[in-house]
């Protein structure tokens, strides 16, 4: 049993401990009532008693309390009355948070609370306004990117560059602190010297920052948004080329997955399957059979004026399958245009997606490039990639281009539609980064070949 002098002695010391703050060890000093009294000036918590204070909850006044756990962990909780209801919020560990820190904390709390406002939802904000850039970026990667798209080496070269060119400068920076004079600073280096590289990481870096808005890390404008006006204009090493390098076209397909809308699938499909925009544009479901994998173009659709067989390559059915959101009906257009689309001077809507709406897609991409060009594009694949493999007429033949001799055209035309298809699968596998075994290919091959003998020839519109 300790001695009465003993007892006496520690009675004292925590009465020295307590003197000043009028909060007892029991979470407040009672007043007759045995309700604590209301917080004092001269009655307050000392920082000396925060680190010897014995296990409860004692308070600073206002709401504030130590808690401190028979282990000896203490933490800072502060109760609030939000919106009518009484709230408690952890303001975190007494260890890590000072006194003065823990003070500062619950006045914000409490004056964001007599304003009407939420201090946990206004705590969160601040959290996430606070993450760094890089963990943004990886997130955007990890779920828009990795994930959406099938070429691989497009998916690797997308966080690449952020990690190379944006990271070392911007990285550990919270994303809602980084400004547009950040983004310039960042693109200066590389805007002349590595033109494409800096055009790729101004648009990466746009689509970091739109997510960050969307999922409120961040608040204000997109910083990336009128950088190019503080930019040189990159005229010394920047060529305008009506057809897209061959070698850039699975990056720009790629791009075109996680871009939304009828445009961006009628732009894909028209570089799948070669052919020209407008033939794309006015193609209706009733024209197209998936099980066989065919599109039966009807003469007066093609610049030709013959009915066209095409071959429907994996991507270009992926596409479609894509599309079937848009469809309402079995002849409906399979890339409609968007209900605000704009009216003709005769006050009526044309059934078909505009070419301006696929030209503002291709637009977003830069390098003055067109969408009749893929058409280029695909030939200049075809001559650098496949070789021998396939003949002139063939190439010819995939673009839609017309044999003079219509009694060649018309002997020759099975033949080419066979030869075409496995060129058209090559086409699509390079533009989506499938690797297809000879095999595979060989088994795919057959079956469409014994589907293109079923239906013999293209049936009558």
């Amino acid at each position: 049993m300790m001695q009465p002098m003993v007892l006496a002695k520690r009675e004292g010391m925590w009465g020295k401990m307590w003197d000043g703050h009028g909060a007892g060890p029991d979470g407040g000093e009672p007043s007759r009532t045995g309700k604590a009294k209301g917080p004092h000036r001269d009655r307050r918590l000392t920082a000396l008693f925060v680190k010897k204070a014995p296990p409860g909850r004692h308070t600073d006044g206002g709401g504030l309390f130590l808690v401190v756990d028979p282990s000896g962990a203490r933490r800072w909780l502060l109760r609030v009355v939000v919106q009518g209801s009484r709230r408690d919020f952890g303001l975190g560990s007494a260890t890590l948070v000072s006194l003065l820190q823990a003070r500062e904390k619950a006045q914000t709390f409490r004056a964001i609370a007599r304003a009407g406002g939420d201090p946990k939802a206004e705590q969160d904000a601040a959290a996430r306004a606070r993450t760094p850039f890089s963990e943004v970026a990886e997130k955007v990667f990890a779920t828009k990117i990795r994930g959406n798209n099938r070429n691989a080496k497009h998916v690797d070269q997308w966080i690449t560059t952020l990690r190379t060119y944006a990271f070392p400068k911007i990285g550990k920076r919270p994303v809602d602190a980084i400004t547009r004079p950040d983004i310039v600073a960042l693109l200066e280096p590389i805007w002349l010297e590595k033109q494409e590289t800096a055009r790729r990481v101004l648009q990466r870096l746009k689509t970091v920052f739109d997510y960050a808005l969307a999922m409120e890390y961040r608040t204000g404008a997109n910083p990336v948004e009128g950088v190019r006006k503080a930019l040189a204009t990159q005229k010394a090493k920047v060529r305008h080329f009506e057809a897209m390098p061959w070698e850039m076209a699975p990056d720009f397909v790629a791009t075109l997955e996680a871009v939304e809308g009828v445009a961006a699938l009628a732009l894909r499909f028209t570089i799948f399957t070669a052919l020209r925009s407008g033939t794309v544009r006015q193609a209706t479901w009733n024209e197209i059979s998936e099980e066989t994998g065919l599109w039966l173009v009807p003469g007066e659709k093609m610049k030709g004026g013959e009915d066209f067989a095409v071959p429907l390559s994996e991507g270009a059915l992926r596409v479609l399958g894509s599309a079937k959101a848009f469809r309402t009906g079995a002849r409906s257009p399979v890339f409609p245009p968007p209900a605000q689309a704009r009216r003709k001077s005769d006050g009526t809507r044309s059934p078909y997606l505009s070419e301006n709406a696929m030209l503002g897609v291709m637009k977003r991409w830069g390098g003055g490039y067109t969408v009749h060009g893929f058409r280029s594009t695909f030939r200049d694949w075809s001559e650098a990639q496949t070789g021998t493999r396939y003949s002139h007429e063939v190439k010819e033949a995939a673009l839609a281009h017309s044999i003079k001799n219509k009694t060649e055209a018309a002997y020759r035309r099975l033949d080419y539609f066979e030869q075409r298809m496995p060129l058209m699968n090559e086409w699509s596998r390079f533009l989506c980064g499938d690797d297809v075994s000879a095999e595979e290919q060989a088994i795919a091959d057959t079956a469409f070949t014994q589907a293109l003998e079923r239906i013999s020839a293209p049936t009558p519109r």
